[in-house]
């Protein structure tokens, strides 16, 4: 199975997602897509097979994901301060690809209907639900 994961800014979630992932073991390859090369970088250092940068890479990988990881904001143009642009929250949105979405109130997008979590046990229930995902 494979598991894009598409980050911004900083990468942090991106980034402890798939140090939770690999820890867990789980049966899957792990692509990293950072919006910027800090995202990007700090994703591969926690253990993705494969990484890229940017727009097109975004678009390609959604393409042949199996699952598409990330938070909230990737569905939406012009969100992570201006990091994702129109054509990749298509690319994402039209993508066959599981979404596995992280719920974070922040850059003006509010989910209603959800407790506030850590980022570590936002992390957890990511990597659990994804479990679920893997054959």
């Amino acid at each position: 199975m494979r598991v894009v994961v598409i980050d911004g800014q900083s990468g942090r979630m991106g980034q402890l997602f798939i140090e939770r992932a690999k820890a867990a073991a789980l049966p899957c390859e792990i692509v990293a897509v950072g919006t910027n090369g800090i995202a990007t970088s700090a994703m591969l250092k926690a253990g993705a097979e494969a990484g890229a940068t940017g727009e097109n890479p975004v678009l390609v990988a959604c393409r042949t994901a199996d699952v598409i990881v990330g938070p909230i904001g990737i569905l939406a143009a012009d969100s992570l301060m201006g990091e994702i642009t129109p054509a990749m929250a298509v690319a994402i949105g039209q993508s066959a690809a599981k979404k596995l979405l992280l719920p974070v109130n922040h850059c003006n997008n509010l989910v209603a209907g959800i407790q506030p979590l850590s980022l570590s046990r936002l992390m957890e229930e990511a990597v659990e639900l994804l479990a679920t995902l893997c054959p």
